[in-house]
């Protein structure tokens, strides 16, 4: 490792804690530094994605963007992994629902995630189409979940390179091998498993329900709020396990 920045990001050795949160959004990551952590600093804003640490209830914890996408995640991952000393990282972000069990700003702890992307054959000339989640991290998660007394839903996510609005749902959904159950869609968590897995580190994922195929009410920016906030300290509170 070296104590130089990398091309995507300004840190300096040290600057980052052994755990990240990393949020899809930048700005998600600075609302979560200002809202929950003490004695914040900005270690990166190259390229707007922005990543802070600071302390939470005494342990020290970083929170940063991925980008949108597998290709960014890829990026972002496989820097903090590589290059920073980053043992852990712990996706937080939104999905859509294909489940009729799951309800709009319901939680889902990802267990593995499915992809037809050829993310991992280009990374490593790997050909699986299946990345899990790290056991220890994601049951550590489920623990500190039971004991805030908020539900999460457990399941596979499919990790796909399009947006539902722009792409065929059904036709994605038919090419899924029928023994593989995705309950919901988004489209980093592949990419952020397969880079942990070939590292050798530990990632998981926590993810919001904020639309549905199977659902037609829409979620209140206030209501919104509240989901975001039931992952999000999941993640935190894990942090002091």
């Amino acid at each position: 490792m070296s104590d130089t920045p990398t091309v995507h990001n300004s840190a300096n050795l040290g600057d980052i804690a052994k755990i990240v949160l990393m949020p899809g959004d930048p700005l998600r990551a600075k609302f979560i530094a200002d809202k929950y952590l003490d004695n914040v600093v900005c270690f990166n804003e190259l390229r707007g994605m922005l990543g802070f640490t600071g302390i939470y209830k005494g342990k020290k914890i970083s929170v940063m963007g991925s980008g949108m996408g597998m290709p960014s995640m890829g990026i972002y991952s496989y820097e903090l992994f590589k290059f920073y000393g980053v043992e852990k990282i712990i996706r937080i972000g939104s999905c859509g629902s294909y489940s009729e069990d799951l309800e709009l700003l319901d939680t889902i702890l990802v267990n593995n995630a499915y992809s037809e992307s050829t993310f991992g054959l280009t990374f490593s000339g790997s050909t699986d189409n299946v990345m899990e989640a790290s056991s220890d991290l994601t049951n550590l998660l489920a623990s500190v979940s039971n004991r805030l007394n908020i539900k999460v839903k457990r399941g596979t996510i499919l990790t796909s390179d399009g947006f539902d609005y722009y792409i065929d749902v059904k036709s994605l959904l038919n090419r899924v091998p029928k023994h593989i159950n995705c309950i919901g869609a988004e489209m980093e968590c592949f990419g952020l498993f397969h880079v942990a897995n070939i590292l050798n580190k530990q990632a998981a994922c926590l993810l919001s329900v904020v639309d549905s195929h199977t659902k037609k009410t829409l979620v209140s920016p206030k209501n919104r709020e509240t989901a975001l906030k039931n992952m999000i300290e999941i993640a935190l509170e894990s942090v002091i396990e």
